[in-house]
């Protein structure tokens, strides 16, 4: 069994795929986490709602422009190097982050965890591009962010059972030494392409060459003059930038007050919206592939998402169990959006891969850089001068205003979604 594993290249791809998915799963650990720990990062760094929304998004300021340069790096250098330097990079910026004593500290060590943790993803693309069919490109897709959203899961009510065991710092510094043992699997098993393990190319799979650095400067070019890269550029901006914001800092403190119940109680519910990202993905972007439709599913997620957040804000404070039901629902739906990805990769070469798909990514994570901090200014225009625990307390009102941003995003991402779908008639 082990050896057909080693022999037979549609089993030895999935070995390689296993290896940077777990890497992907701690990026999205990290890129969320920060929703468990708000208030004690808020006391331990003694934040105001806008600058703890800050201290979120450094991770994304890296992040989202890291997007591009992950697919021109991986175009240029393959996955396997990539790959295996983000992830280490990305678990000394977690180490640090475990001992920053001052808010500047922790803001420069979660700019270097998003530097590490900004390549893996394209660098996964670029790998299943070479390793997978066209026909099987959305499907995988799915299940590596699938496999992704595990670290959302991992990040909620686990995260916070972890932190309440041993302390934010030390649970961090275990994670942070885990997130090596898996660099090391990334640089055993991953190999660039079929080739580069000792195979011929797999049947349907493209034979992508490395490309020299004017042809990846001609490529970077040729996708930012194209209408359709900026649509869902923007798209992805409102639509992934949103969702982190809830899911990765505000969803939680909104539970806690709203609700009054403990972290660990409001952190099942973004548990629970994580969860919709793992079922969402490998069920769309295999409906996708099955159907042989892309924009037509991007378009019913996008109308289901914007009534979704709006529901929130025309209720008030509806009942705890539908906030619950929500969160799942706007993160089974991102599913639809990251098609925008087996969109924009079907209109390139295979050479030009990992720089198209890293491009609309990065605007998507640009989306997550901003809105937390325009959600927190928000809130902050709201707080009503008490803290809780060194933790600032916000009106009720204050985060139906902050859900309203959330579905005003959701009608930007609507119209873009009806834009690519009618332009793909």
């Amino acid at each position: 069994m082990i050896r057909s594993i080693w022999t037979d290249p549609t089993k030895r791809r999935w070995v390689g795929w296993a290896a940077l998915a777990s890497a992907f799963v701690v990026v999205n650990f990290h890129r969320v986490s920060t929703a468990v720990l708000a208030d004690t990062l808020s006391r331990a760094f003694d934040t105001t709602g806008a600058e703890l929304g800050l201290l979120h998004s450094a991770f994304f300021y890296v992040y989202a422009p890291m997007q591009l340069f992950a697919g021109i790096l991986a175009d240029r250098m393959g996955t396997r190097r990539v790959a295996t330097v983000g992830s280490a990079v990305m678990g000394i910026g977690v180490v640090w982050f475990s001992f920053s004593g001052t808010y500047l500290s922790g803001f420069l060590a979660r700019l270097l965890i998003g530097l590490g943790g900004g390549v893996i993803y394209i660098a996964t693309l670029r790998y299943c591009a070479n390793w997978y069919r066209a026909d099987e490109f959305a499907t995988v897709t799915g299940l590596t962010l699938s496999a992704s959203a595990v670290g959302g899961l991992l990040a909620a009510t686990p995260l916070a059972v972890l932190v309440a065991a041993v302390g934010w710092r030390d649970g961090l510094v275990g994670i942070g030494l885990g997130g090596f043992v898996i660099t090391a699997g990334v640089l055993v098993f991953v190999r660039d392409t079929p080739a580069a393990a000792g195979f011929s190319a797999l049947e349907g799979t493209p034979e992508a060459a490395t490309q020299t650095f004017s042809e990846v400067l001609s490529g970077v070019r040729t996708i930012f003059r194209r209408q359709d890269t900026w649509i869902m550029g923007v798209m992805l901006f409102f639509a992934t930038g949103m969702n982190f914001t809830v899911m990765g800092l505000w969803g939680v403190p909104y539970i806690v007050q709203a609700y009054d119940v403990s972290v660990q109680t409001a952190s099942l519910y973004t548990l629970v919206g994580n969860a919709g990202l793992v079922v969402g993905s490998p069920v769309l972007g295999w409906l996708s592939d099955r159907l042989e439709e892309r924009t037509g599913i991007i378009l019913v997620a996008a109308v289901a998402y914007f009534l979704a957040y709006t529901s929130i804000v025309a209720l008030g404070t509806p009942p705890l169990w539908y906030v619950g039901l929500i969160f799942f629902l706007v993160m089974f739906l991102l599913g639809g959006f990251t098609l925008s990805y087996t969109v924009i990769k079907e209109r390139h070469t295979a050479e030009r891969s990992g720089t198209a798909t890293g491009t609309i990514n990065g605007m998507g994570f640009l989306g997550a850089a901003v809105l937390p901090g325009v959600l927190g200014w928000v809130l902050d225009v709201f707080w009503t001068g008490d803290t809780v625990s060194g933790s600032r307390v916000y009106t009720l009102f204050g985060y139906r205003v902050a859900f309203g941003v959330a579905a005003a995003s959701g009608l930007i991402a609507l119209v873009c979604a009806t834009w690519l779908h009618w332009r793909a008639q």
